[in-house]
């Protein structure tokens, strides 16, 4: 999509940067000692660690990947925000207070509570590190995407600034700091959130889009001449090749020295042709937008309903209406999503987005993305069952999760806090099913990155409230980064270099090392996010919950659960948690796809590890601890 800087955003991104980092500066001169910088000296209410639980958990895959998830995929995209809140049942039953009892700092604390076994130390850092920076990749692509709408610059500019902008709160105040941060980002976003999902229930539907800050643009229908199943004259149209991609027919038009490109589909037992949106990259690496030049702004926003039906009847707008007549209507109406194919031909690359109207009943059940009914196959079946257990079984096996339970007084503190977090983490999913919706039918969707639904939405309504929102969504990236930064810096630092290799290190120095490890961390998660550019960001948060899920759930659960758990057991159901996930991700078609390779050649199908690494590790742990002695 094509952007410009908005000066007004400009200067809400600064007054909530300017307003975090005071904080980070504020509370860096209170923290000297490890407990403080690690844990924030255990002495955060369990109010605002509740709400701040809440920042945590509303990431960039919830507000930016669940909002574009819904908006592309429909009810598949809500799926994650199911599966997101699910997974606080098991934290809160099984986890929240035992865990509180057994640590001191970090994941391994825990896992050690029992048997102070080295291999323990190492193992479960490894995996606090891997997960985290298995988290850190779509903060950081979600980074990205927000910064170009909001100031105009390229995704690595985004990337690189939130990078350096966490590194600076961690490496201040640490985990002090970072709670507060979430407290307010958290609690930001659920206002503003609410907000904005007012602002769609009165905006209702229309069929022709038209905002102050973007304009529907009426894509051409086009009547050609067909022999033989090719097109040979279209009206005043120069014909310029024809080709076929993924069963579909794709035709290049030419006129006033401007080329398009059309999908060529029958429509009442006659052909026609609709233009698609279209990037084309020539053999120099010049980039045309529909035919034209970047700068010349011929590349739209998309995503509305092509029928509105009220009532059983077809209207061209609806004006204001509620929540559940607002779903009740996209039931009835029908929806036009745009399907990106990208292919090789005699000029360049070619990227065509092309529409794909759907029955908005059919948009509101499971099957767009995952395949679990009629024309599901075996693996699309695994794969839904397999994200959903990530989901469910992930959350509280998160390390950045884990170690806010460290920052309340007491183990009844950590089940208050759990417990305002489900109610507020609840209360955003459920405006997000409407966030996503509403991005869906309003014109707004970039086709590029799905992950700037809910920002353009609220652009749509007023450059303020996008500016607003864009803000919160930054801080809300920058929340989740450090905490992040703070759970890999004390496994570097408290497990891998006090813990492991025995240097004895001082208070002072702990710190000191926990520091240069966020800075270190933070650098990488830079470089990483600057690779994943385009995915969709809930769909790699769903890896590092598969890997959470796998390496470490087994783990903690064994552990409070069993007596008969060995130090031994607990360290190889981590490695094989870790080993087979990754496996399989790497292995999976998504990853193919970013080697350059064709998904459909992948070695597997499999996108999500957690139905077979799962149960792997634990039957490792289950094996290992009943016919092997601890080793210590």
């Amino acid at each position: 999509m094509i952007y410009g800087i908005s000066y007004t955003a400009l200067f809400f991104f600064i007054v909530f940067v300017g307003l975090v980092l005071g904080l980070s500066f504020y509370f860096g001169r209170k923290t000297k000692s490890a407990s403080s910088y690690y844990a924030a000296g255990g002495q955060i209410h369990w109010s605002i660690n509740g709400v701040a639980f809440a920042g945590d958990y509303l990431s960039a895959a919830s507000f930016l990947g669940i909002c574009g998830m819904i908006a592309v995929s429909g009810f598949d995209g809500f799926l994650y925000a199911i599966g997101f809140l699910a997974g606080w049942m098991v934290a809160l039953f099984l986890v929240a207070e035992p865990f509180k009892k057994l640590g001191k700092y970090t994941f391994s604390d825990a896992l050690n509570s029992t048997f102070q076994s080295r291999l323990v130390t190492l193992t479960a850092s490894i995996s606090t590190l891997i997960v985290s920076i298995f988290y850190l990749i779509p903060q950081m692509v979600g980074a990205g995407d927000l910064v170009t709408p909001l100031l105009g610059l390229p995704h690595w500019v985004g990337v690189f600034l939130v990078g350096i902008i966490v590194i600076v709160i961690v490496a201040t105040a640490g985990m002090t700091s970072t709670t507060y941060v979430q407290f307010l980002k958290g609690g930001l976003l659920i206002v503003l959130s609410t907000i904005l999902t007012i602002y769609i229930l009165k905006n209702g539907f229309t069929l022709n889009p038209d905002h102050k800050n973007q304009a529907y643009h009426e894509f051409l229908e086009l009547s050609p001449e067909i022999k033989d199943g090719k097109v040979e004259r279209v009206e005043d149209w120069n014909v310029i090749t024809q080709t076929e991609v993924q069963g579909k027919e794709f035709v290049n038009l030419e006129k006033d020295g401007v080329s398009r490109w059309f999908d060529l589909v029958q429509s009442d037992n006659r052909y026609v042709l609709k233009e698609v949106l279209s990037i084309t990259e020539d053999e120099n690496g010049t980039q045309l937008y529909n035919g034209e030049p970047k700068e010349n702004g011929n590349f739209y926003q998309v995503g509305h309903l092509s029928k509105i039906i009220v009532n059983g009847k077809e209207v061209d707008k609806t004006g204001p209406v509620g929540p559940f007549e607002y779903l009740n209507i996209i039931k009835e109406s029908t929806v036009v999503r745009f399907t990106n194919v990208k292919f090789l031909d005699n000029n360049g690359n070619v990227s065509l987005f092309y529409q794909n109207e759907i029955e908005g009943k059919d948009f509101l059940l499971p099957g767009l993305k995952y395949k679990i009914g009629k024309g599901a196959s075996l693996w699309s079946k695994m794969d839904f069952v397999s994200l959903m257990l990530a989901l469910f079984l992930g959350t509280a096996a998160l390390p950045h999760i884990l170690i806010r339970y460290y920052t309340v007084h007491s183990p009844r503190d950590a089940r208050k806090s759990t417990i305002l977090a489900i109610a507020a983490i609840g209360t955003f999913y459920i405006l997000t099913l409407f966030m996503g919706l509403g991005a869906a039918t309003n014109g707004v969707m970039d086709v590029e990155s799905s992950n700037m639904a809910a920002p353009l939405l609220a652009r749509a309504f007023g450059v303020v409230l996008f500016s607003v929102i864009s803000a919160i969504a930054f801080a809300t990236v920058l929340g989740t980064v450090a905490g992040l930064l703070v759970a890999s810096s004390g496994a570097i630092a408290h497990d891998l270099l006090d813990g492991y290799f025995n240097k004895n290190l001082s208070d002072v120095n702990k710190v000191k090392a926990g520091k240069i490890a966020a800075i270190v961390v933070g650098l990488f998660a830079i470089a990483l996010g600057v690779s994943f550019k385009g995915m969709n960001v809930s769909f790699l948060v769903g890896w590092a919950f598969a890997i959470a899920a796998s390496a470490n759930l087994p783990a903690i659960l064994f552990l409070l659960f069993w007596k008969k758990t060995t130090a031994k057991g607990i360290s190889w159901s981590i490695v094989m948690g870790i080993v087979s996930s990754l496996a399989i991700i790497l292995t999976s078609p998504s990853m193919w796809a970013l080697y350059g390779l064709n998904p459909i050649d992948a070695i597997h199908q499999l996108e999500n590890p957690a139905i077979i690494s799962f149960p792997l590790s634990a039957l490792t742990l289950f094996l290992i601890s009943s016919f092997k002695k601890n080793i210590k």
